[in-house]
């Protein structure tokens, strides 16, 4: 199999077929990222024959175990989903020809990913099997987005994720705790549920913000232009996320970055999860917090 750098997929996608399109993000601008420090290049499209090759290994190795049926492909790199409409369609098909019992295609991807296709070709998608979308939106608070350098605004995440959902794909969306900075956490929290409740996400994910030595958030905060949250406020944004939602959604905060993970469905388990959450707020020290923090090696 053709893999390139450090694989990253959701928890959720751990019984996916693994499938290389790209290796790298395209953008590769945002300020408290390092996920893909470690490639060689910034971007790289794989070849459709390499993509066919791994397909033909995979339906090697899968015919050994029997009963064992490829139901869901998971395309990796930082956003697939930026490449144009023909290759996604292209790839779809290869997925079909080897494994004609898959059903969805999912990846991980940008918002400005969705604003290259038009209506008609996210339904074509969709009806070839790409469905479950990652979305890592971070937060709504546009103050926030515009100094990460994201790319985009939160009306553009409301206004794409709807497009998404005319499309009847079906998508996941991942809020970073504290991405907004001290003092502004449950400001962004309030802002990400107002965009949040107007849209159906099939789940919205926390994970929380570490700062890597090799990140360009960390030399904002030698400059002073920005200064990170406390642990124990970090939780009590997460609260404030959790309460203002109004959907009927998942909540899952499941990724290693979670010192303590959660795991529910709004609104059936929110007051559950309030709980657990005040517990944690009026129960755990800040220091017991940060030397989790401190001591993770990488998400």
């Amino acid at each position: 199999m053709h893999y390139t750098g450090t694989i990253w997929r959701p928890p959720y996608e751990a019984s996916s077929l693994l499938l290389e399109v790209t290796a790298g993000c395209t953008h590769h601008k945002c300020k408290f990222c390092t996920l893909y420090n470690d490639l060689p290049f910034r971007f790289r499209m794989s070849p459709l024959e390499d993509i066919e090759q791994d397909l033909q290994e995979a339906k090697g190795q899968y015919e050994l175990w029997e009963n064992y049926k490829v139901k869901r492909t998971f395309l990796t790199g930082a956003n697939p989903f930026v490449l144009q409409y023909e290759r996604l369609l292209s790839i779809g098909k290869l997925i079909k020809r080897y494994f004609p019992e898959n059903q969805t295609i999912g990846c991980f991807a940008r918002i400005t990913d969705i604003t290259l296709k038009t209506d008609e070709e996210l339904k074509s998608l969709q009806a070839i099997g790409y469905d479950g979308l990652t979305i890592g939106m971070e937060t709504c608070d546009d103050e926030a987005l515009s100094f990460m350098n994201k790319g985009y605004q939160s009306e553009d995440i409301l206004e794409q994720c709807k497009r998404l959902e005319q499309a009847n794909i079906q998508y996941k969306l991942f809020y970073l705790t504290s991405i907004s900075g001290a003092g502004k956490g449950e400001q962004g929290a309030k802002r990400t549920a107002e965009i949040c409740n107007q849209l159906q996400p099939k789940m919205v994910g926390a994970n929380m913000l570490t700062i890597y030595p090799d990140s360009e958030l960390l030399q904002e905060i030698k400059k002073g232009t920005w200064k990170e949250a406390g642990e124990l406020e970090k939780y009590q944004e997460l609260r404030m996320l959790v309460e203002s939602l109004q959907n009927e959604t998942e909540f899952a905060a499941l990724g290693a970055s979670n010192a303590i993970q959660l795991q529910g469905y709004l609104p059936r388990d929110k007051e559950k999860l309030l709980s657990i959450l005040d517990e944690i707020i009026a129960g755990m020290s800040e220091r017991e917090l940060r030397n989790y923090r401190k001591n993770l090696p990488h998400l």
